[in-house]
């Protein structure tokens, strides 16, 4: 699955402006909202942060991973924001996240979602392309580096 297949410019957020975790996946769900994504933004940010609470989705090299299977989307639904501060996330490796995608897809369905999870952690192991994303200047510049690189 490639990123630039599931995600446009309207749904990359750069910088992000938010300053704890909560938040920015509160930011990040507001723009699959505007867009028209999701049917329950509150049931879906309770599923969100109801697996955050579970277990973190910070992961290592400043990336962060929050998901969810939710009866708020009706397929698989992807935003992506640059936060080049960094917050904290409770990540694997202590370090706070600076590339944040927020995942969601319906509950009846598991393939797409875990496609998507492993494509992002496959593509962004690449610290070159981390550094490139961290230090785009628009939301223009990160979708043609997942483009073209993906």
């Amino acid at each position: 699955m490639k990123l630039s297949n599931i995600l446009t410019t309207d749904v990359i957020v750069t910088p992000l402006r938010s300053s704890n975790k909560k938040d920015v996946i509160g930011e990040l769900l507001s723009v699959l909202d505007k867009m028209g994504f999701v049917t329950n933004k509150a049931q879906a940010l309770e599923d969100i942060l109801t697996r955050e609470n579970h277990l973190s989705t910070g992961m290592e090299n400043g990336l962060a991973v929050p998901h969810a299977k939710t009866d708020s989307v009706d397929k698989l639904v992807v935003a992506f924001g640059v936060h080049p501060a960094g917050i904290a996330f409770d990540s694997l490796d202590g370090k706070d996240a600076q590339l944040i995608f927020l995942v969601m897809s319906p509950r009846d369905t598991s393939g797409p979602h875990i496609q998507a999870l492993a494509s992002i952690s496959r593509f962004l192991k690449n610290e070159e392309m981390r550094q490139k994303l961290i230090h785009a200047e628009s939301k223009e510049a990160v979708y043609a580096l997942l483009s073209e690189s993906n």
